[in-house]
């Protein structure tokens, strides 16, 4: 699939204004979703760092130092934040900042899951109850969603 037919793709399926998505959606939307994914888990990566850098620089006493890693702390933030909602915006949740973990609502049997992505794998391939997590993910086909 190219890009036009991705952003050309329908929307997921909305129920009670929420979005639940087949596996083939979701898979649509990784073009998009993989980008965004790529820079929360880089900006995470600085959030941790200017933390880190903060705390040393305040034990130090070096204030002007430490408020300038404070702003670029509180402008990394709010750019995660940014980036967190255009996920949202998708329909999809954002579970782990650190390795990108993304749950794509989905309905199997009437019942609500989660399709279930992350960072480096080339598309949606598992799933599990909204009660469970990555470690209870099962192998996803068309049946599934």
């Amino acid at each position: 699939m190219d890009a036009f037919e991705a952003i050309s793709a329908p929307e997921p399926s909305l129920v009670a204004g929420r979005k639940f998505f087949s596996l083939s959606e979701a898979n649509r939307s990784l073009i998009l979703v993989k980008r965004i994914v790529r820079d929360v888990v880089e900006y995470y990566r600085q959030l941790r760092e200017l933390h880190e850098s903060y705390q040393s620089l305040d034990q130090i006493g070096d204030v002007s130092a430490a408020d300038r890693t404070r702003q670029q702390y509180v402008a990394t933030t709010e750019h995660l934040a940014a980036l967190r909602e255009e996920l949202e915006d998708i329909g999809c949740e954002l579970r782990d900042f650190e390795i990108g973990l993304v749950d794509f609502p989905a309905l199997r049997d009437q019942r609500e899951i989660y399709l279930c992505w992350r960072l480096g794998e080339e598309q949606v391939q598992y799933w599990h109850e909204v009660s469970g997590g990555f470690s209870e993910r099962h192998p996803a086909d068309a049946q599934t969603c």
